[in-house]
């Protein structure tokens, strides 16, 4: 069994959302009826530098493997490794940007999917940078979308978005000046920022709003203010496991009194049907991800299970 590399052109030539939605849903399943493991992130820093790493076993594909990536002044790289279980032997090694974009916008399409108030037509996005066209991809691709909402600080940013987004697809998409007008009257606000401080005031968000926040997976960084946390109903992490060492929208207001983990629930156990994860359709609910390694390793999986069928793709690497 050889191990194969693979390049990010090579990803996005074998992978679209609709699979990766798909994907991460069933990765979600097998979390919560025992068929997956996920590890949650670990870091290691030097100055200047942050070497994050996280893994996860999916018996029910035949595989194991690791996400690793770097975070220094000029960017960040990624990059998984895929094991086969019966083997142990490492059968792949990715690059990984356009995978993990990939699935960390299914999960939240997975999540409303699961989560949101339907039929969803409208959306609120805060961010314009890569993680907010992926959000905005795979809710256009798992939704009837016809308008969304955008808002950045950036003006000339938050207008190139809407122009270049609005083609891709195929909706109208409206960039807004106030934040509010991304958040009121909307069934479901994403955001999608590297602010460590929340971008919209909670006072405004609608009567069965579902809050998607992916933004940040640090302790100390939060998107959702404590008065969004506080009119919810509904807790939802990507891994109740995960979010107690990242979270921040959830881990501060703790501190100051307003969240408790007991009500909080994880996604894997909302699509097993052992909990729930909204109460009735004027609830409020707070989906936060943080990102799992169990999707990077299925949507990994998926990807060689379709380069297998073309050969031309990838490079031997000798061992």
């Amino acid at each position: 069994m050889t191990c194969r590399f693979y390049r990010e052109q090579e990803v996005g030539q074998l992978l679209d959302m609709a699979t990766a939605i798909e994907v991460v849903d069933e990765s979600f399943r097998q979390l919560g009826t025992g068929g997956a493991e996920n590890v949650p992130r670990h870091r290691a820093r030097a100055p200047g530098f942050v070497l994050h790493g996280m893994h996860a076993s999916a018996e029910y594909l035949g595989t194991a493997g690791w996400k690793m990536y770097t975070t220094t002044r000029i960017g960040a790289k990624f990059m998984v490794g895929i094991y086969d279980i019966d083997s142990g032997q490492m059968v792949a090694l990715i690059e990984a940007d356009k995978l993990g974009q990939m699935r960390t916008a299914a999960s939240s399409a997975v999540g409303a999917r699961y989560l949101a108030k339907k039929p969803l037509t409208q959306l609120g996005l805060f961010g314009t940078g890569w993680q907010a066209e992926s959000q905005l991809e795979a809710m256009a691709t798992e939704f009837p979308l016809t308008q969304a909402f955008v808002y950045s600080r950036d003006q000339e940013k938050r207008e190139s978005f809407a122009e270049r987004m609005a083609d891709k697809c195929q909706i109208e998409i409206v960039p807004v000046h106030d934040p509010k007008d991304a958040v009121e009257d909307l069934p479901l606000v994403i955001t999608a920022t590297t602010s460590k401080h929340p971008v919209f005031d909670g006072n405004q968000l609608a009567e069965g709003a579902l809050v998607c926040a992916m933004g940040g997976n640090w302790a100390y960084k939060r998107e959702v203010d404590v008065v969004t946390i506080r009119r919810a109903d509904n807790w939802v992490c990507d891994s109740i496991e995960a979010c107690q060492g990242e979270a921040g929208d959830y881990l501060l207001a703790q501190e100051e009194g307003y969240f408790d983990w007991d009500v909080a629930v994880s996604l894997s156990d909302v699509i097993a049907g052992t909990v729930i994860g909204r109460n009735n359709a004027d609830s409020i609910v707070v989906y936060k991800t943080v990102g799992l390694a169990i999707q990077d390793v299925a949507l990994g999986t998926k990807f060689l299970q379709r380069a297998a069928e073309n050969p031309a793709v990838g490079t031997d690497l000798p061992f």
